[in-house]
């Protein structure tokens, strides 16, 4: 999977030539999510974005609302294929509006910074729980989270699925089992976003 940091400094530095940090407003939002987009549907195989917010100033609700509400939502909808986005280096006040943004929308991105990661928006407390089993293990399998959470097969597989969905983890088809194998098939790896 190719891995692409784009500097929301850069990128509006780029597009919005009077230099300003301030990310407010539909318009200039509409502007950046347009070339951000560009760069999702350019890749052809899978892409994992981070979104580096180093260096930039504050967030209204608007913007975070037209950037970053709308790309999640386009990504659990799968409009962009097989890419996930990350945003990397949020500040308070940033995260604070971003999470608004996706709160009122039911969805939820995982952010990273110098204190570690976490998800912003709205996340079921099981889901949340989960990613934090695939986070720490850095990868995982539905039999793996089965046997380790004692739950069932199917409600392992349905959970990593979700997180797969909503883009917060990676799936790559791992080996195929053996004919003498009990648990011959296919079988998914579910991954970290950041590894």
């Amino acid at each position: 999977m190719e891995k692409q940091t784009l500097s929301l400094k850069k990128l509006t530095r780029t597009l919005l030539k009077n230099g300003s940090r301030e990310m407010t407003g539909r318009s200039r939002g509409v502007r950046i999510r347009e070339a951000i987009e560009k760069i999702l549907g350019g890749e052809k195989g899978a892409l994992r974005v981070l979104l580096d917010f180093s260096g930039m100033g504050s967030i209204d609700f608007s913007w975070a609302d037209e950037v970053v509400a709308k790309m999640i939502s386009r990504l659990w909808s799968g409009e962009y294929g097989e890419k996930f986005l990350v945003l990397k280096n949020l500040n308070p006040s940033q995260a604070e509006n971003i999470g608004v943004a996706l709160e009122r929308k039911k969805l939820a991105v995982l952010t990273t910074g110098p204190e570690g990661w976490r998800i912003i928006g709205s996340l079921n407390n099981y889901l949340i729980h989960t990613l934090n089993r695939v986070m720490k293990k850095r990868q995982l399998t539905l039999r793996e989270l089965s046997e380790e959470e004692g739950i069932e097969m199917n409600t392992s597989g349905t959970r990593l699925l979700n997180l797969y969905k909503k883009r917060l983890v990676v799936r790559v088809e791992g080996p195929m089992m053996g004919k003498d194998d009990p648990h011959r098939g296919r079988q998914y790896i579910y991954q970290s976003l950041l590894f």
